[in-house]
């Protein structure tokens, strides 16, 4: 197996016939032999990709930006703009985002902090939706700068789509 990783463990073949038969010392596996578990992270580099943090508790998810004004209405009309990639739902509406926040900063003009979720941790399209999040909200008029914050507390969960977004995914094809 090739890799740009600095590691290049040999993975015992779990198709064999007799898996009792595999030798279970995995070269750089911890000592109870299942890699990534309980072991300590030898490279910050490779794990430093997600912080997992208990956050703050969030009310009246989901957000909606409904009584915003001013900046902070145009922030989340720019929302409302970014769909998920699988399904045609903006990211507002499917409960992604968990708040916006605009400040006038002395010198810097506007800025927009935005808080939001995926629906897992794992998500394929993280790094192509923070993109399109951070592109939408650098677009709206005035504001000079932003900042995305990625949370993942409180978990995401169907509970935090809107009833627009329901009849989104309903009109999609899902059951919600």
């Amino acid at each position: 197996m090739s890799s740009d990783l600095p590691y290049d463990p040999e993975i015992p073949d779990l198709t064999e016939e007799n898996p009792s038969d595999i030798d279970g010392d995995i070269p750089g596996a911890p000592t109870d032999g299942i890699p990534g578990v309980d072991d300590d992270c030898v490279d910050p580099a490779l794990c430093a990709y997600t912080e997992y943090v208990e956050g703050e508790e969030v009310e009246d998810l989901p957000a909606t930006g409904e009584d915003a004004e001013g900046v902070e209405a145009d922030v989340w009309d720019a929302l409302y703009g970014v769909e998920d990639p699988e399904m045609p739902i903006s990211i507002v509406d499917l409960g992604l985002i968990y708040g916006v926040e605009v400040t006038e900063r002395v010198d810097e003009g506007v800025h927009a902090e935005v808080l939001m979720t995926l629906t897992y941790s794992g998500c394929p399209a993280r790094d192509m939706l923070t993109d399109e999040v951070e592109r939408a909200v650098a677009g709206v008029e005035s504001v000079e700068s932003v900042d995305l914050r990625l949370v993942w507390s409180p978990e995401w969960s169907i509970e935090m789509v809107t009833e627009q977004g329901k009849a989104d995914l309903k009109e999609f094809g899902l059951s919600v």
